[in-house]
């Protein structure tokens, strides 16, 4: 299923001088259905509904919206009131995802789109800024963080591994105005770097007109030798090699038979090799015109073989601090409560597949069954008397019997 959220920036207020333009959290009931729209592109699209699965800590605050068809696409969306612009601050996205279903192939992220977008008519074929989030597919189990720039999307270069286990992970995309950024599953830094470098977003440095020519002014060197470095006095003059100040002349050697006898030699360690000057910063080289995200709203679009998964706790902010505290009370909180949930579930799941097996076994499978076990008793009953028995003997075996001992005293008074 592909799952759309589309331009989810909601000017929500001011958090100090920062601000949260999204926080979705669904825990108002059927109202999300006011700020959400479905899209209708096609008339096959799948259903969600409000769930926090079939194991949970919370069931009210851990509500989210929940995929409920299988082999459908999904596509909603939710307008921004105002665009998001990280010029000269930080872009935060954070959202929780739960594949409960033990997902064979289907995407968990989310997409932000240009403020021109028709949340009625999206499709997997529109335009999109930012694509995060992870895609759960085979052997491939990444999380993808892929920008579009100039109407040309852009893989991350690296790699990061999505969880593909049942409970609640959370992703959250950090991008700074001084074009780095940070990715974290679960609150754990699991990417960072710089935008330039970890995506092939630039153009290399080329001409594209083929009938265009090179300023004669033009600067490609980024760095220039230094033009106040000297070479030292004598720099020549030192030798690569030296004789070895160590070696001694061997007793045998004839200088006559042998000629005269020289040391060998040995790399002489104040040898430099060729002299250069040190190199400086070009202060004429143009660098890398940087990304900025600006215009930037929500969406997001996806498949799934199976349904079940569970998107919620939505943040779009330029506040790493409220972040993190919204992580800590949506998701960590409520972590050691929902693995507990999920073993309980599982023994549950087990004890009631053991007691469905035992109904459903046929008469001669359960008559053999309770031969079997009729069997077992017997061979231990049988095992235990048997050692009870053994134990016994052992006791008594060094005492004659009554008519033994009789028998005995009288063979004695015969033979006297």
């Amino acid at each position: 299923m592909k799952f759309s959220t589309v331009a989810c920036v909601l000017g929500l207020g001011a958090v100090a001088s920062s601000e949260v333009f999204l926080e979705e959290t669904f825990n108002d009931g059927d109202a999300w259905t006011k700020r959400w729209t479905v899209s209708n592109y096609r008339d096959d699209l799948g259903k969600v509904e409000l769930s926090a699965g079939k194991w949970f800590a919370d069931e009210k605050e851990l509500v989210g919206l929940q995929t409920t068809e299988d082999y459908r696409f999904y596509a909603l969306a939710t307008s921004l009131k105002k665009p998001f612009n990280n010029t000269d601050k930080d872009f935060v996205a954070q959202f929780s995802v739960k594949h409960e279903q033990k997902i064979d192939c289907g995407g968990g992220h989310l997409k932000f789109y240009p403020s021109k977008f028709d949340a009625k008519t999206f499709n997997g074929d529109s335009e999109y800024n930012i694509m995060f989030g992870p895609d759960l597919c085979g052997s491939k189990n990444l999380v993808h963080v892929i920008f579009n720039y100039k109407g040309t999307n852009h893989n991350y270069k690296k790699t990061i591994t999505a969880p593909t286990d049942t409970l609640t992970h959370v992703y959250t995309l950090i991008v700074k105005p001084d074009q780095t950024y940070s990715v974290l599953v679960d609150g754990e830094e699991k990417g960072a770097g710089s935008l330039i470098e970890d995506w092939d977003v630039l153009p290399p440095l080329k001409i594209k007109d083929p009938n265009a020519s090179k300023p004669a002014d033009w600067v490609e060197e980024p760095r220039i030798v230094d033009p106040e470095d000297k070479k030292p006095e004598g720099y020549d003059d030192i030798p690569e090699f030296i004789p070895d100040p160590d070696a001694v002349k061997p007793e045998d050697w004839d200088d006559d038979m042998d000629g005269e006898w020289e040391a060998p030699s040995i790399a002489n360690p104040e040898y430099l090799g060729p002299w250069t000057p040190k190199m400086i910063e070009n202060p004429a080289y143009l660098r890398p015109v940087g990304l900025r995200l600006r215009d930037c709203q929500r969406r997001s679009r996806r498949w799934q073989v199976k349904s079940g998964t569970i998107f919620d706790n939505i943040l779009i902010t330029d506040d790493v601090a409220y972040a993190e505290a919204f992580h800590k009370r949506t998701w960590e909180d409520f972590k050691e409560a929902e693995n507990k949930a999920y073993e309980a579930h599982e023994e549950a799941v087990k004890k009631a597949a053991e007691e469905e097996a035992k109904l459903n076994a046929p008469p001669e499978a359960e008559a053999e069954r309770g031969r079997g076990e009729a069997e077992a008793e017997a061979e231990a009953e049988a095992e235990a008397e048997a050692e009870v028995d053994a134990e016994g003997e052992d006791v008594v075996a060094d005492e004659p019997s009554a008519p033994v001992e009789a028998e005995a005293k009288a063979s004695i008074k015969d033979e006297l």
